[in-house]
């Protein structure tokens, strides 16, 4: 297991941020985001710049519950954006973020959507990491660009997502949606760069390990090839062998957390 530290993530905010403003240079911010239906290059912008203000001021507050998220979520206003306006805002954010996290330091606490909360806002450090990592991969998809992740940095995404599927939402009976858990239930991740991951299903809730028991179901591919089959964007360097109905499953229910709130 990795565990990166807070201010590599403060860091990161910053410099992903960066990468993602250079991807968009010079595009049509009017061009459609497939990997986020309904969106458009400016909106999805605005998305991460919305996230990193709504992570700001709940650090900045110590907020000990939700915050409006009206700025991440509603884009219906932002169909036709001005890059010369829209990227500086979008840095001065991260910029912004990254400063009130590290005056905050990473055991003061504030309210987040996981298990613990209120909990350390090193939280929102690693959050707004890899949420600006996965904008930045469906801004290269929308812009013909290619993308890169360094290997710590894709493993540490992979094991974020891994731990929110242990969560009760990703695994609690739900009437639109067959049970995740069962007998014979476990599923096998083959990075092939990095590492194995072993996902059990077979008990009262999900737990995850690292190594590669025998699995009903396996993914092999690059490790950030794999965080973007997670996140249910294209990754055709992954391979699946076994009960691809039931990784399927695990991929909806462990992305609980991705819903738009009305959903």
């Amino acid at each position: 297991m990795t565990s990166l530290t807070f201010e590599r993530h403060c860091d990161e905010i910053v410099s992903q941020t960066e990468r993602l403003t250079a991807q968009v240079r010079g595009a049509d911010l009017t061009t459609p985001v497939v990997t986020c239906p309904g969106w458009n290059l400016g909106q999805l912008l605005r998305h991460v710049g919305g996230d990193h203000r709504w992570a700001e001021e709940i650090v900045r507050t110590r907020a000990t519950g939700p915050v409006p998220d009206d700025l991440v979520n509603d884009l219906t206003a932002y169909t036709d954006e001005d890059e010369s306006v829209l990227i500086p805002w979008l840095t001065e954010g991260a910029a912004r973020l990254s400063a009130t996290l590290r005056a905050a330091g990473p055991d003061a606490r504030a309210w987040n959507p996981s298990e613990d909360r209120p909990g350390p806002v090193a939280f929102w450090a690693r959050r707004m990491t890899y949420e600006t990592v996965v904008h930045r991969a469906d801004a290269a998809l929308a812009t013909a660009a290619g993308f890169g992740l360094d290997v710590d940095l894709a493993v540490e995404a992979v094991e974020e997502w891994l731990e929110y599927s242990t969560f009760p939402e990703a695994f609690e009976p739900r009437p639109e949606l067959p049970d995740l858990l069962g007998a014979g239930r476990t599923l096998h991740f083959d990075a092939t760069d990095a590492g194995e991951w072993v996902v059990d299903l077979t008990g009262e809730r999900p737990a995850w390990r690292t190594g590669s028991d025998g699995a009903a179901v396996t993914s092999r591919g690059p490790v950030a090839d794999l965080l973007l089959y997670f996140y249910k964007r294209p990754a055709p360097a992954v391979e699946t062998k076994g009960d691809t109905a039931l990784l399927d499953l695990w991929r909806t229910r462990a992305g609980f957390w991705l819903e738009a709130p009305d959903e």
